[in-house]
């Protein structure tokens, strides 16, 4: 069994891993900034813990993740206010990253999106200009550190039951629906796969199944 600390734990991707992480006997602990939400991650299995990572300093953080083996980073603002997702996105993300490493806790999980980059394209006018902006250097900062880091990026996110049939590396002009099931099961299925550390997996639904489509990347 081991810890595994997931950031943003009220999140809908959160809370189907910590179900799934749970279920296979291990020890979750899953951080949310509103502590009415507590009973909701309680029910997943994990252990609720209230702690607001945009307000929260490395030290405060890395004193959070003391004694965990993983961590994986699910949360987000939300959109809609640029000033708020860099501050969570970006600033928050990567001072968990410095914070992981502080509490030596090497292996992280980041989840991104499909075609997260620096060269994203979004326009500056778009709405998810700042999202981009903020994830594309907060994957960047990640590669950077002595991490053992895995950065998934899925596809467009919906609410369909997830299958644990995926394709990896998906064509760009197909289809990117990826339902929030499936990004958990991949995200459950990296944790156990040294292998995959290093690796940036961008994935939408698709028609394999998640062990074999990780196979061959680990």
């Amino acid at each position: 069994m081991t810890r595994i600390a997931i950031i943003g734990g009220h999140g809908k991707v959160a809370l189907h891993l910590s179900t799934l992480l749970a279920e296979e006997g291990h020890n979750v602990t899953s951080f949310i900034r509103n502590p009415d939400h507590a009973a909701d991650v309680a029910e997943t299995g994990a252990t609720p813990s209230v702690l607001d990572v945009e307000q929260s300093t490395t030290a405060a953080l890395a004193e959070a993740l003391q004694g965990h083996d993983a961590v994986v980073w699910s949360a987000g603002a939300g959109g809609g206010n640029p000033e708020r997702t860099y501050a969570v996105d970006r600033d928050a993300a990567i001072r968990s990253m410095d914070a992981a490493a502080q509490a030596g806790v090497s292996r992280y999980v980041m989840v991104s999106y499909l075609g997260a980059r620096k060269d994203h394209g979004v326009p500056g006018d778009h709405s998810f200009f700042a999202y981009a902006e903020a994830k594309a250097a907060a994957d960047e900062y990640l590669r950077g550190t002595d991490l053992a880091w895995t950065i998934l990026g899925p596809g467009t996110l919906t609410e369909k039951p997830g299958t644990g049939m995926v394709t990896v590396d998906p064509d760009p002009a197909g289809e990117r629906a990826t339902s929030r099931g499936n990004t958990a099961i991949v995200a459950a299925a990296v944790l156990d796969l040294p292998g995959t550390a290093g690796k940036t997996i961008e994935f939408c639904d698709g028609s394999l199944p998640v062990a074999a489509a990780l196979e061959s990347l680990s």
